[in-house]
């Protein structure tokens, strides 16, 4: 065998599988279809993450954190409150304050080039991960005692199990068999970052509107993210303005509580939807992050589940090595989906419920979320709950996450 793990993907969870598992003793072959070129830029280009404070004790496990801790934004606390374009947050919001649990802030901010700098850095230091840039999975091969993926290139990479990291339109998942479930939203995310004249306090907002919610995450100084879902026709139009006429659009949703703001970096848009994979595994494969579940980014979560399947299988893969069974074989397997199969599932079915009712302008419904909104925040057993899950601190947490 080339090495024990092979992972197809290298955004983020894929390198931060490849660093927990060769924090455990696991040899690691990563491939990315991006070449090195490419997957080394530093350019600030407008996209971020909110980590929740479990996914940020994972990266000090896996020795990413101390690269990124500098760049990193404490989100001390959260307002959610319903909106209208140029009309600012309803009365009613739910307010959550770090200060109320005792393990610190809910989460931080981190830009894409600032962890994607710190995995390569820290899996260029590792001596049991090999990287293979610029090149694509065309076949895999299941074996009885192991798997053989094939590469663009004509060469080949054998292992012991095989991971899908590839996306919602994930290429492993897909030539093992694995279907997925899933609908659209007809909503797409415009996603950008903007300076502005105020402090942010370490403040997060989330303005549900009648189109979709609008996120504004605080970054490192006078800057903060955005994510802003709209229809899919109205965000194709926000993408072919130039900077000033998006702005222009832009400011009566954003309101003038942080001053002045002003565009830094480059613009994305992502169509919204949820899929699901059927099965999280299939014989010497497993599938994590995108490639085994794509949520709404309502609640910001979509990262910070994938990070928490990394946790999982490196804790699985760790224990079955120390038992002495194969590590791609269905026991280990069949755990890793038991632990994550329903946390996921239900994190997607209750960001979808989310957006449903929060993405209309109905009278009805409007009156009885903000109701709803208000009541939770006056009942601090329910705001204390809501808090803990914003930093990730409910359910089955793996070792790497505690």
């Amino acid at each position: 065998m080339d090495s024990e793990l092979i992972i197809v993907g290298g955004g983020l969870n894929g390198p931060a599988l490849a660093l927990a598992a060769a924090g455990a003793g696991f040899s690691v072959t990563i491939i990315d279809a991006l070449p090195s070129a490419i997957r080394s830029l530093r350019d600030f280009d407008g996209r971020s993450y909110a980590l929740a404070l479990t996914s940020k004790r994972l990266l000090q496990g896996i020795g990413v954190w101390g690269a990124v801790a500098e760049h990193a934004q404490p989100m001390l606390e959260i307002k959610v409150t319903d909106g209208r374009a140029g009309e600012g947050g309803a009365p009613w919001m739910m307010h959550f304050d770090h200060a109320e649990i005792e393990e610190g802030p809910m989460g931080f901010l981190v830009e894409d080039r600032h962890l994607r700098a710190a995995f390569l850095a820290a899996m260029d230091g590792s001596d049991l991960i090999t990287q293979i840039d610029g090149a694509r999975v065309v076949a895999q091969d299941i074996m009885p005692d192991g798997v053989t993926v094939t590469l663009d290139s004509g060469n080949t990479v054998s292992g012991r199990l095989l991971i899908g990291s590839d996306g919602r339109g994930s290429g492993t998942a897909k030539r093992a068999g694995i279907k997925r479930i899933g609908w659209g939203y007809d909503q797409t995310a415009v996603v950008c970052a903007v300076a502005h004249d105020k402090p942010h306090g370490g403040i997060a907002h989330q303005f549900f509107m009648p189109n979709g919610p609008l996120a504004i995450l605080p970054l490192t100084g006078n800057r903060s993210s955005i994510v802003w879902s709209e229809t899919t026709d109205r965000a194709a139009q926000l993408m072919a303005l130039d900077d000033a006429e998006f702005l222009d659009a832009l400011r009566p949703a954003f309101g003038s509580f942080l001053g002045q703001i002003s565009l830094e970096g480059a613009r994305f848009s992502y169509p919204l939807g949820l899929t699901l994979a059927q099965s999280f595994i299939a014989d010497r494969v497993a599938l994590i992050g995108d490639a085994a579940h794509g949520v709404h980014p309502i609640a910001g979560q979509g990262l910070n589940a994938g990070l928490r399947d990394v946790a999982a299988l490196a804790q699985v893969l760790s224990e079955a090595r120390a038992r002495g069974e194969d590590i791609g074989g269905a026991q280990p397997l069949a755990r890793y989906q038991t632990w994550r199969r329903f946390d996921t599932t239900t994190l997607a079915l209750s960001t979808d419920a989310f957006n449903r009712l929060f993405s209309n302008d109905n009278p009805l419904l409007r009156a009885a979320r903000d109701i709803g909104m208000a009541a939770i925040n006056a009942a601090p057993a329910l705001r204390r709950g809501f808090i803990r899950e914003a930093a990730g601190l409910t359910g089955d947490l793996p070792k790497l996450m505690q």
